[in-house]
């Protein structure tokens, strides 16, 4: 799989790439006590499909936005948020007060997913569905289908038809 080069600022040049690195999102949970920030353009966008975000998001698609670390930052409340991790791969925060779903911490891609949803005037532009093979729902939306995670994110690679 290629990144698509418009969601990594590493490969961004010109005057346009400077102003997409200093563009900012803000979101927060479901009761606004934990304010989250996101700088820049994520590294990867897309749906994830695995059996776990199914659970946690009690839906069958979460709409993911993965950032570099210190391009996401905690704005509000602090405090206010937990963390879940059912594995060593996926650090799951919410806010305390009103269980809402902020973000989650992959320390092995060394990457947080702040949940697209939440991010004010974000324009997700997804570009790959993964753990598709734990799909509930089936899109035909062109987009690759990865069985689990492509290679440059520690998966297999492995595409599968749509």
């Amino acid at each position: 799989m290629t990144k698509n080069p418009g969601y990594n600022d590493l490969l961004a040049e010109g005057e346009d790439a400077h102003e997409q690195r200093l563009a900012s999102y803000r979101g927060g949970c479901f009761c606004g006590a934990v304010e989250v920030e996101v700088t820049g353009k994520p590294v990867f966008a897309g749906y994830c499909r695995c059996a776990d975000c199914q659970a946690w998001s009690a839906a069958p698609i979460n709409a993911f936005s993965l950032w570099k670390s210190d391009s996401v930052r905690i704005t509000n409340g602090e405090a206010e948020l937990g963390t879940f991790n059912k594995t060593e791969h996926s650090y799951r925060k919410f806010c305390k007060r009103c269980g809402g779903h902020v973000m989650t911490e992959h320390p092995r891609m060394r990457l947080i997913d702040v949940y697209a949803n939440l991010l004010k005037g974000y324009q997700h532009q997804p570009t790959l569905h993964a753990n598709y093979a734990s799909k509930m729902v089936s899109v035909r939306d062109g987009l690759p289908k990865y069985a689990d995670l492509p290679a440059e994110l520690g998966g297999s690679g492995e595409i599968l038809p749509d």
